[in-house]
């Protein structure tokens, strides 16, 4: 990839890691469904984790150092998570604010990783050096973790009979 336009990427990555933490982490205090409440805090550590990491690895490129690996970003960023701003304008916390109910976080939290996995895909396609390549896939992974997570909730809150591939209640011994 190009040092600038990776530069530039990683920019459009850590901003929207941010809005993602900040996000999941107002999810997990508002929804009522418990198993909803932990896959969003679990969902927030996640994005704290990668915030770390785009932000090092940004730096490192930026100072012409170039990629390093997910997890010495990991090692030497994590001083990064001490001070998280919180972003002007939060597009995903407005919408969950504006409809605070466990589908809507849910929703609004598929869209965002659907998104991120798009994102990451079409830089692991551009990404030139192996670094990059680990790095992205290591990413790309996570989201597509993410997504199954979300997907699973929504199996629950939606009362299809699964979640985490398990049968929550059996149609059987459902009372009129």
């Amino acid at each position: 990839m190009a040092q600038m336009s990776i530069v530039d990427e990683l920019a459009v990555a850590y901003d929207t890691e941010i809005a993602g933490y900040h996000f999941y982490a107002t999810a997990a205090a508002i929804v009522e469904d418990p198993k909803g409440r932990t896959v969003f805090a679990n969902l927030a550590k996640d994005e704290l984790a990668h915030i770390v990491v785009v932000g090092k690895i940004a730096e490192s490129v930026r100072s012409g150092l170039g990629w390093i690996s997910y997890e010495q970003a990991l090692a030497e960023g994590f001083a990064l998570t001490q001070s998280i701003p919180y972003p002007k304008e939060n597009e995903l916390v407005k919408r969950l604010t504006s409809n605070q109910t466990d589908l809507n976080a849910v929703k609004i939290a598929i869209e965002n990783e659907e998104a991120a996995i798009e994102f990451y895909s079409r830089l692991l396609k551009e990404a030139t050096q192996p670094v990059e390549k680990v790095v992205l896939t290591k990413l790309l992974e996570m989201e597509k973790a993410h997504l199954k997570s979300l997907r699973w909730e929504s199996e629950s809150l939606t009362r299809t009979g699964f979640w985490c591939g398990e049968m929550e209640f059996s149609v059987e011994k459902e009372s009129d």
